[in-house]
């Protein structure tokens, strides 16, 4: 795959600033992966699928080392979810090839809007730090609905942060800085299981992915930066932006498709 410095420059401020969005609160896909499909239109979608997700998996990364810092992650609670979503987003992803994806296109913006009218309605939402201690089995139906949100983002993907974080604040009491952390955890796990599957398929441009994953992870410093500096406040806020950003794409996206 030839690049010319033009294009590589456009892809890589767009991982740049998708990895700063994602490090907040996810939805970086939004601006990273229409960046490569509208540069690349020759490419097969599943080759640009397979890059954004290596460029990505640095990011979500880059973002976890940074949380770890400052906010303490369960992680005998986050990673068997991560895990469970890993293994789900890997066999999201080997049914992009078998089922149009467009089937799930038109739901998205209604799910989307769901979120954000809950979100707005519970003004208090995610604005203190309250863990849900929980048993066993309900641990294994919080890693089962992860592992939905896994299945989905291999598969089609937008939205996958803001729906993990309204998982997380909801089930398990976190607040909106610390379920960003744990979100990062579980994303970083999907995007694994999904780049699996595409590098086995050879649906991957591996030099133009680490150059994506560098951009990618220096915007995640400015974010996790910037989370740490202004903390719940600016997360919530951050997070009704991508929302409303994400609404508006995938209805467009629906609408053209349709």
């Amino acid at each position: 795959m030839t690049v010319d410095p033009g294009s590589l420059a456009l892809v890589l401020g767009a991982a740049l600033l998708a990895g700063f969005v994602d490090s907040l609160v996810g939805g970086g896909g939004l601006i990273q992966l229409p960046a490569l499909l509208g540069t690349f239109p020759n490419t097969t979608p599943q080759a640009l699928l397979g890059t954004n997700k290596l460029g990505s998996i640095c990011g979500t990364g880059s973002a976890v080392a940074r949380y770890a810092r400052f906010v303490r992650i369960p992680w005998r609670r986050v990673l068997p979810a991560a895990a469970a979503a890993g293994v789900a987003a890997a066999a999201g992803a080997a049914l992009v090839s078998v089922v149009p994806a467009r089937v799930l296109r038109p739901l998205v913006p209604v799910m989307l809007i769901a979120v954000l009218a809950y979100v707005l309605w519970h003004k208090d939402l995610g604005s203190r730090h309250a863990p849900v201690d929980a048993p066993p089995g309900r641990r294994a139906l919080e890693a089962a609905g992860i592992a939905a949100i896994g299945f989905y983002d291999g598969f089609f993907g937008p939205g996958t942060g803001s729906f993990l974080m309204l998982f997380i604040i909801r089930v398990c009491g976190f607040d909106f800085l610390h379920a960003s952390a744990a979100a990062r955890v579980i994303n970083a796990a999907t995007n694994a299981g999904a780049l699996l599957v595409f590098g086995i398929h050879g649906s991957v441009h591996w030099g133009l992915g680490l150059a994506l994953g560098a951009s990618n992870a220096a915007g995640s410093v400015l974010g996790t930066r910037t989370a740490r500096r202004h903390g719940v406040r600016l997360v919530r806020a951050a997070f009704i932006g991508v929302v409303l950003a994400l609404i508006a794409k995938t209805a467009y996206d629906a609408w053209r498709q349709g």
